[in-house]
């Protein structure tokens, strides 16, 4: 079969899919739905009010909680945003269960919430979950509670992949793509640039403290997740040399990346991607960053450095070299490790695996009745019978090749 496919996005109830973005998940999450929606196929994103949604897309409803004054006075009400979260994802994979159920051929889902991964089980329609971070104590537990029934998984990398090994289910890795259109080959120049969620498991004090050693002007760009870090860490080390441009559009936000020699990244935590790698070396920018995570797996020795982990002078050493690398191979290769083609393909080649699977236990339900139906001899028993499940619509694309779609088993 072909044609275009339905599918359900699911994002934060949380945070708006909107620029400036709230962190890379949001940012990932918008690109796909933009791509999948230019590929011909109808999507419908669910994420907080106020996302930017494309004309021909369309948008899930976020369901608000509105307590009775008995329940808020409850002693064990949790957190208002816990029991929003809960509510939101609780309303939305009921309607997914229910009046939706026919609705969509394919639901992927990038929250971080358990719910949809505790109940994926309860749906008609095959579900993918990709996983951006690393192990959550909820999502992990809902992992190992359900075993995984319900939905197939994705991570973003290969680290990421391991660190999520002790929920005993197997990840396909899809890396992260970025549109290079959205990210041009810049001039390049002298000052270097530190972009991202300003907060501190991302330590952009260190880029300012390492551009400060090398001589170099910088300016750092993002949104101030942890004010208290900011305030502490951050603003005393602003002045002559090293600004904070805010939280710039995308236009802008491309404009001074690809204005910069370098870019640092300096993570203090094992980063599960790397996005702004991939965004940087997009716009030609070498990249010098702390050797963590899955920013091994972006970088080569054409388009940047990797440096021991927190050491702020190997960084500062770094930042000569790496601004002698070549722009366009910098960005050449970024289309080849990074692109946006590459994900929105092997993410096409996992929905229509996931819905002929279903669409054959379909069909396997219908040719083979229960065991209690049957009289006592050889066969096929199924320990359960989950609602019948519509045949889903294929594609016509190319394979992806193994470098960017490839399962991961869990450790033994």
């Amino acid at each position: 079969m072909s044609g275009p496919l339905r599918i359900a996005l699911i994002g934060s109830s949380r945070f708006p899919i909107r620029q400036p973005f709230a962190g890379g998940l949001e940012a990932h999450v918008w690109h796909l739905a933009r791509a999948l929606a230019r590929q011909g196929h109808r999507v419908s994103l669910y994420a907080a009010p106020g996302s930017e949604v494309r004309q021909d897309c369309t948008s899930l409803t976020v369901r608000r909680l509105e307590l009775s004054d008995a329940a808020r006075a409850d002693v064990s009400m949790p957190a208002a945003d816990f029991m929003s979260d809960h509510h939101a994802y609780l309303a939305l994979m009921l309607q997914l269960a229910g009046q939706d159920a026919d609705s969509f051929d394919v639901v992927h889902n990038h929250s971080l919430h358990y719910l949809p991964v505790a109940m994926a089980s309860t749906l008609s329609t095959p579900m993918l979950t990709t996983v951006h971070t690393p192990p959550t104590p909820w999502l992990e537990s809902a992992i190992q509670a359900c075993g995984g029934r319900g939905t197939r998984f994705a991570a973003v990398s290969e680290h990421t992949a391991t660190t999520w090994s002790a929920a005993g289910v197997p990840f396909t890795v899809v890396p992260n793509g970025i549109d290079a259109r959205s990210w041009p080959l810049g001039p390049g120049g002298e000052p270097v640039v530190w972009f991202g969620r300003l907060t501190a498991e991302k330590a952009p004090h260190l880029a300012i403290d390492a551009a400060r050693i090398a001589g170099r002007p910088i300016t750092l760009a993002g949104p101030i997740s942890d004010r208290a870090y900011f305030a502490d860490q951050v603003a005393p080390r602003l002045g002559p040399g090293a600004r904070y441009a805010g939280h710039l559009t995308h236009r802008d936000l491309a404009h001074l990346v690809g204005a910069a020699a370098v870019a640092l990244v300096t993570p203090v935590w094992d980063e599960p991607y790397g996005l702004v790698v991939a965004e940087a070396m997009s716009c030609g920018t070498p990249v010098v960053a702390f050797d963590r995570g899955g920013i091994p797996e972006l970088l080569s020795a054409e388009s940047g450095r990797l440096v021991p982990p927190d050491d702020v002078h190997a960084l500062a050493a770094a930042i000569p070299e790496a601004a002698r690398l070549a722009r366009p191979r910098v960005r050449a290769h970024a289309l080849r490790r990074c692109s946006a083609g590459a994900m929105v393909g092997a993410y096409l080649s996992l929905y229509r695996q996931m819905i002929v699977a279903r669409s054959e236990s379909a069909d396997d339900r219908l040719l083979h009745s229960p065991s209690w139906l049957r009289a006592p001899g050889p066969g096929r028993q199924h320990q359960r019978t989950p609602a019948q499940a519509r045949h889903g619509t294929d594609v016509s694309i190319c394979a992806p090749t193994t470098s960017v779609l490839r399962d991961r088993q869990p450790s033994p």
